[in-house]
């Protein structure tokens, strides 16, 4: 039904589809969330701004690349999905909403975050996975309680040092970027519990023993030799993973052969011939 919903909504014309999706929200919701997600908008509906207790406000999956000013006036949001929409810059008007602790960026086309996320100090997630980042902007670093960063699927090589700032930083997901080497930054970071470099590019994996808190490393599709030697009680998720404390290394030899053995049979072999229509 709701797929349904969705496809005749598409073919209403932006001004009526809008009246249609939130017409019924003129009063501010008992629970203080709004949950405009999928609703096709294409401009923020302003009177959501008259709700100023509002806590949860959600906009994700529609098709929105500008805020109003006047969403500021919410300064008692808490989280704010803006997942899934068109947004190639973050709008300022974001990073005056202060009491902020989850924010959600993911799956826009964001290149860069404003210097003035910094304002954002009681920020403790922040989603930025699949978008057009080619480095960690420097403001990250500045979120001083930030505890979940989530920013994979990006075109990230390296990070910067000054991440190790983030001393209450615990969880780390960089999945599907373009790192060749285990960022180095990670190993002065002793605090983390989760580590994800899953669909990388990193041949070799230093030792993780020293990270005290650490509980999971994730290094799965990763063109490596060796896995990460990890402390006693640490997950790993990976090639070699069920080895302690590494792997065999003969048998990470005789595995780095076969693949290349793989490989090389694959480029040997002729191209698929043309399909032909009957």
């Amino acid at each position: 039904m709701g797929n349904t919903i969705r496809a005749l909504v598409a073919f209403i014309p932006a001004d009526r589809c809008q009246n249609y999706v939130v017409g019924d929200l003129r009063e501010m919701p008992l629970d203080k969330m709004v949950d405009l997600s999928g609703c096709q908008l294409r401009r923020f509906p302003m009177h959501v701004c008259s709700f100023r207790e509002l806590v949860k406000l959600y906009l994700s999956d529609n098709h929105l690349s500008s805020l109003p000013l006047e969403l500021g006036q919410l300064q008692n949001l808490q989280i704010l999905a803006l997942d899934f929409n068109n947004f190639k810059a973050l709008p300022q008007v974001v990073c005056t909403l202060k009491q902020l602790c989850i924010l959600y960026l993911g799956n826009n086309k964001l290149c860069d975050l404003p210097n003035e996320l910094s304002l954002l100090q009681n920020l403790r997630t922040l989603w930025v996975e699949a978008n057009c980042l080619t480095q960690l902007p420097d403001v990250v670093c500045e979120l001083g309680l930030l505890k979940t960063l989530h920013a994979g699927s990006n075109a990230l090589h390296l990070l910067p040092g000054q991440l190790q700032r983030l001393r209450e930083l615990r969880t780390i997901w960089l999945s599907g970027n373009l790192l060749t080497e285990f960022p180095p930054v990670l190993l002065h970071m002793p605090f983390l519990e989760v580590i994800d470099v899953d669909r990388n590019s990193i041949r070799y994996f230093p030792s993780l023993t020293h990270l005290s808190s650490l509980k999971l490393v994730i290094y799965d599709h990763n063109p490596c030799k060796n896995a990460p030697k990890v402390a006693k009680g640490v997950r790993r998720v990976g090639r070699w993973a069920e080895e302690t404390p590494e792997p065999d290394r003969r048998k990470a030899r005789r595995y780095a052969l076969a693949e290349e053995s793989q490989e090389a049979q694959a480029l040997a072999l002729p191209p698929p011939l043309p399909t032909t229509n009957s």
